[in-house]
């Protein structure tokens, strides 16, 4: 069975794919592993473990006989460079975006660069301190000039990854263009900033995301100067009749999960769309949207992405995950239910129809201060006669921070349809308060089965894939509420 395999890397867990020419995942393994310190004591990811998993992950595919694997390709979390001597080892800790960055530093960046509003719009980032990757590379050769010295090539992580399999030294435009503060949109090029600290010349070249590179079955781990690794995936699906090796497979440059997991809707559809990706946090993404982002759009956390063809995606961040998260916990405590209650509540118009007609008239609040927590977490439970009653309260207070938010990136375009995937796309009270919230847009909880991992092998699909893409990549089921419950 010809297949891709595909690295898909995660905070917490990391995976190793097999998919097959019509996109069914025929294989799959998974891991995690506990995270180290770096020098400063703070939590970071294990490279070292990392790569050596990689490199597990590769000898496991010698294993499938039954699979004759043509082309890899490798989807991570970003925001993380891995810095490499000229020998190219591993030459610091795989820093944590959620490290804290010094205030002092980040100020006298902005202000060497015309200020924090300027330097965040035309690299369309918020300032996010180490989620800003190129901060973390600026703040090494400011604290710590010997080591920077010695990095010949910052890797993003997926470019990492991709290196182990390939030896190659590559850049990828997800990595970059994606709340990084290194890619000027305007110019469509690193800022002026990046060559003028001598960042650019650590920066490899830049590989196109829908390409390969062809390689033989060397595969450098770099564990250290000396290690190697044969990836020797058999050519015949009967181990017994041949030990000869695949002569070349194909290496895509990686992607960064967020532009991977866009991929199979880009593909699918032709008109304007916007996808929220819910989880912890819930991003609406409008591919659609080109417009350079203003002032007021960067204090309420919006950014701009670059899709793998470099086109600018323009998103806004909502933590509504994890403010869910809080309060079905805090629900689960009063009504001594189980936390996980909120799965079997169904959608009441009823309920709904009563929460909006009795609403008290609140102050409305100005959309940075809306954006910092919902109106549910200053609430009464002793107000709600049932969990039921305040599970849906809670989800319209939610509701009424994410059309604020979705808003932001979708108001002026011609984007008529909402896909939500994720979690939020599995709660019916969620989708139908969402429609309701939209009654102009067509809503579909969406869903793709791994769809960073499936947007990481479409991302190379000519080159390994001979069969057409197939029509029903994603699946969908339609939301609609009446419009006499629609947000007033």
């Amino acid at each position: 069975m010809n297949c891709i395999a595909i690295l898909d890397i995660g905070k917490t867990n990391k995976k190793l794919f097999l998919i097959n020419e019509q996109y069914h995942i025929v294989y799959e393994r998974g891991i995690s592993f506990p995270e180290i310190k770096d020098e400063d004591g703070d939590n970071c990811e294990d490279i070292h473990l990392l790569t050596q998993w990689v490199k597990d992950s590769l000898k496991e595919l010698t294993t499938q006989p039954a699979f004759h694997v043509k082309a890899m390709n490798f989807c991570t979390y970003g925001a993380s460079f891995v810095y490499l001597n000229e020998k190219g080892e591993v030459m610091a800790p795989l820093y944590n975006y959620l490290k804290s960055y010094p205030t002092t530093l980040q100020e006298t960046f902005h202000n060497k660069y015309g200020g924090q509003l300027q330097i965040c719009s035309e690299t369309a980032s918020p300032a996010l301190g180490s989620l800003n990757s190129g901060l973390q590379l600026y703040r090494i050769k400011e604290e710590q000039p010997e080591l920077f010295k010695q990095i010949r090539y910052a890797l993003h992580l997926p470019q990492y990854v991709s290196y182990l399999i390939s030896g190659k030294y590559m850049a990828d435009i997800t990595s970059i263009g994606c709340h990084t503060m290194l890619w000027d949109f305007a110019h469509q090029d690193y800022h002026q900033w990046v060559k003028a600290e001598g960042l650019a010349a650590k920066l490899p070249p830049i590989f196109p995301g829908d390409q390969v590179s062809v390689c033989k079955n060397q595969v450098n781990t770099n564990l250290s100067s000396e290690e190697t690794f044969k990836a020797d995936i058999p050519e015949s699906s009967n181990p017994g009749t041949s030990t000869q090796p695949q002569a070349t497979y194909l290496v895509g440059a990686g992607l960064h999960d967020s532009s991977a997991a866009l991929i199979p809707y880009l593909e699918s559809f032709q008109e304007p769309f916007i996808l929220i990706s819910t989880g912890t946090w819930c991003i609406t993404l409008n591919p659609f949207n080109t417009l350079p982002l203003t002032p007021e759009e960067l204090e309420q956390d919006c950014l701009c992405y670059l899709t793998y063809q470099g086109r600018p995606v323009k998103a806004a961040r909502l933590f509504a995950g994890s403010e869910h998260e809080q309060q079905v916990r805090r629900l689960s405590e009063y009504y001594q239910t189980p936390v996980n209650y909120y799965q079997q509540i169904a959608f009441d118009p009823a309920i709904f129809a009563h929460l909006q007609a009795t609403a008290v008239k609140e102050a409305p609040l100005a959309g940075k201060d809306l954006l910092k927590a919902s109106r549910f977490a200053h609430r009464s439970l002793s107000d709600f006669t049932s969990y039921e009653i305040a599970y849906h309260q809670l989800i319209m207070d939610l509701m009424e921070q994410q059309q604020h938010s979705t808003a932001l990136v979708t108001t002026g375009t011609a984007v008529k349809r909402i896909f939500v995937d994720g979690g939020f796309g599995k709660n019916p009270v969620y989708m139908h308060m969402l429609a309701a919230a939209f009654p102009q847009m067509e809503v579909f909880a969406a869903s793709v089965a791994q769809a960073t991992a499936i947007g990481a092998a479409l991302a190379i699909h000519r080159h390994w894939n001979s069969q057409p893409l197939p029509g029903d990549l994603v699946e969908m089921r339609h939301y609609a509420v009446n419009r006499e419950f629609a947000y007033r």
